[in-house]
């Protein structure tokens, strides 16, 4: 009857060892086997060039993993590996790791920022091939705004079209654009400055051509400028200084016009219908004075009979065409100018010039005066 008892005892214990070998086996492995865990990474940071930066990241139960510092471009296309556990993988000076078993954090430290440190920065726990835990934190780099080649430089419009004038700038932070004009004259858009990247003009005017300057600013340096040139095409607008003219016969006499255009225009001077050109009667002269502005002359060579009338200064481009008229008319009186000092009294061989007639007045004057003052004497 006790060997049932025996057996009984047996058993029993057999169990408990079962139990607590189950018990050790649910419990033991889980604790050991936590999965690791990135408990703290550093805030965004926002450098300038040449500082330095510390960027921790701390692990939990990571012991038996691999961690890295992994950097990537802000638009992640590019990927370096900086580090390896405790070890810096990146051959570059600027560069340095920590790693503090208490804490089980990795610093890594970056001096002399340039821009192309920039980009987010990941703190990675390998799982396995196919498996990561990670978190990143970005680092910006405060730059000096530059602006972008694709920005307008010059522009041509027709006028009442449209015209759009573009700036982009990089920098960081993100650049304000301001438009303003030469001289802080008022943009076509209202008031002496706009903000944005494109300034807009609905309807051009030939009053708006001109340098516009696009202003990229974000509080980094100075900032950057560029020059936009904005020329305007418009048909010709002739005015005339002196639209009546008189000369004495046999003087010359100038005929001016000013004439506003772009393109420049092709300029002529008619008279009853018929084209004039330089020869022993008239002389055609036109200066530039800017890309928009041309004086246009015809000078009246020893005027006779025939060449009083009206003259007419026309203006022609592509957008069309303008004339103003001169009436040039006898005098008794020669005029000066362009009579005084060049033009000549009778005409042929016998022609004096003033000047020599005003010396010789003066010198007969002086010698009176004196004779008069000795007579006195």
């Amino acid at each position: 009857m006790r060997k049932p008892r025996s057996n009984l005892s047996t058993m029993a214990g057999l169990g408990v060892v079962l139990l607590v070998g189950i018990i050790g086996g649910l419990v033991g492995p889980a604790s050991a086997q936590r999965t690791p865990t990135i408990s703290y990474i550093t805030q965004e940071q926002i450098k300038d060039i040449g500082g330095t930066v510390e960027l921790e990241c701390s692990v939990l139960y990571a012991s038996d993993y691999s961690v890295h510092w992994v950097k990537t471009s802000n638009d992640r296309s590019d990927t370096v590996f900086l580090s390896t556990g405790s070890s810096l993988v990146l051959k570059d000076s600027r560069f340095s790791l920590r790693y503090d078993l208490s804490s089980t954090s990795y610093t890594l430290q970056i001096k002399d920022i340039q821009e192309t440190d920039a980009g987010i920065y990941q703190c990675q726990v390998v799982l396995s091939v196919t498996n990561k835990i990670s978190a990143e934190v970005a680092l910006n780099v405060r730059r000096p705004p530059i602006i972008s080649d694709n920005s307008t430089q010059s522009l041509v419009v027709s006028e009442g079209q449209p015209a759009q004038m573009e700036c982009y700038a990089s920098g960081y932070p993100v650049p304000q654009i301001t438009w303003r004009r030469e001289n802080n004259a008022i943009l076509p858009t209202g008031g002496a400055t706009y903000s944005g990247n494109v300034l807009n003009i609905h309807s051009v005017h030939k009053e708006d051509r001109g340098t516009y300057y696009c202003v990229a600013d974000n509080g980094v340096s100075r900032g950057d400028r560029r020059n936009v040139n904005l020329e305007v095409e418009f048909a010709p607008v002739v005015t005339v200084p002196r639209p009546r003219v008189e000369q004495a016969l046999q003087y010359d006499m100038d005929l001016e016009c000013h004439i506003e255009a772009y393109p420049p225009p092709a300029i002529r001077w008619l008279k009853d219908s018929v084209q004039l050109s330089s020869n022993q009667h008239y002389q055609l002269s036109q200066f530039a004075t800017a890309d928009e502005f041309t004086d246009s002359t015809l000078r009246v060579i020893t005027a006779e009979k025939r060449q009083y009338g009206e003259y007419i200064c026309q203006a022609t481009n592509k957008l069309g065409d303008a004339e103003g008229r001169v009436e040039f008319t006898e005098s008794v009186i020669p005029v000066c100018p362009p009579a005084c000092g060049q033009a000549r009294y009778g005409g042929g061989a016998s022609a004096i010039s003033v000047s020599s007639v005003l010396m010789a007045v003066a010198t007969v004057l002086t010698m009176v005066a004196i004779a008069q003052y000795v007579k006195r004497a």
